[in-house]
Formats: C-alpha cells, structure tokens, sequence
C-alpha cells in the first residue's frame, strides 16, 4: 500500500475550488505530529491556513514558485523552534513529507514551497515575511508551506525506468548497485 502511495504521488499545484473538510484537515495534522524526529524533540509548529486573503498574501513569499498557493484550499506552514533541535531542518522536512504523503492518501493535492534560504524580495527573506505575516515568535524558523487543495490536474506516475538507478551505489560509491 505505501509503495503504491509513493509512486503515485506528484506535485500538484492547481487546485479546483473545494475546501478541505474538517476531518481530512485534522489528519493532515495528525501525519505531522507522528513525524519523527531527533531524539523525540518534536520542534515542529504547523500554521494551517484556510483563510482566502491570507493565502494570497502567502503566496506572494517567494519571487518564483509560490504563487499556485493562492488557488489551493489550505497551506499548511511547517516551522520548528531552533532552540530545541540543532537538526529542526531535517525534521520540519520530515513533517512536510508525511504531511505530503498524507494528503496523497486523502486524494488531495500538494505541492512543496520551499521557505528556508529563500527571498521574498531584494531585502526581505520569505522566512521573515511569512513570520511577519503569522506572527511567529523569533524562535520558530520556517522551513515549507505545503499547499494542498483538491487537484485540478492528474499527472501521470514516473515509470520505473526514469529512476536514477545510476545514483545507488553498492558497498561504495565506485560499484553500482543492481
């Protein structure tokens, strides 16, 4: 079944008009809760946001690859609490792709925005406008918006074939792994 899940799973960034019902919202939430993360640290805060205009506003965080959030239902931020985890990168993205996963098996659509080591514009980071923009304290470093929404798009799983075998490696990087 997760096998299945994975390779169906595409980014998708246009939505049709449909909210995300309350219950699919609340296990969207509950994926990211049960992500692991280091040492059981849990640093991870998730911001969902329904809201029209403050998706339109967050979809204005990066100069490219964040405007499709204005059409998608919900945008769930992931941020972590750098205080508490010397990793919360890995584990902000870890949350992100069990959200992700989680909507696929929902039947909705999601696409990655990556915030972290982003720009807004020439002077502002897309880290610190979306934390102005949700109030975060200091602490909280934002790592994704996942924009998720029901697809007005189906694309097709990637074959087999197209993998990148040529990057696995047996035993070393010097023998391919068959």
């Amino acid at each position: 079944m997760f096998m299945s899940l994975i390779r169906k799973r595409r980014s998708i960034r246009k939505f049709i008009d449909k909210p995300v019902e309350k219950e699919k919202l609340d296990l969207l939430v509950e994926a990211g809760l049960r992500a692991p993360s280091s040492r059981g640290v849990n640093p991870w805060h998730f911001v969902v946001v329904t809201d029209r205009g403050m998706l339109t506003r967050l979809a204005q965080a990066k100069v490219h690859g964040s405007a499709f959030l204005n059409n998608a239902s919900v945008g769930i931020v992931v941020c972590a609490d750098a205080s508490k985890s010397d990793v919360w990168v890995e584990d902000a993205a870890i949350a992100t792709i069990m959200i992700q996963l989680a909507a696929e098996s929902l039947d909705l659509g999601s696409c990655w925005i990556q915030i972290r080591d982003r720009m807004h514009d020439d002077r502002q980071t897309s880290e610190m406008y979306v934390g102005g923009l949700l109030g975060l304290p200091s602490q909280l470093k934002v790592e994704s918006i996942v924009a998720i929404g029901y697809p007005d798009e189906r694309k097709t799983p990637r074959p087999k074939e197209s993998l990148l075998h040529t990057q696995v490696h047996a035993e070393s990087y010097a023998t391919a792994y068959r």
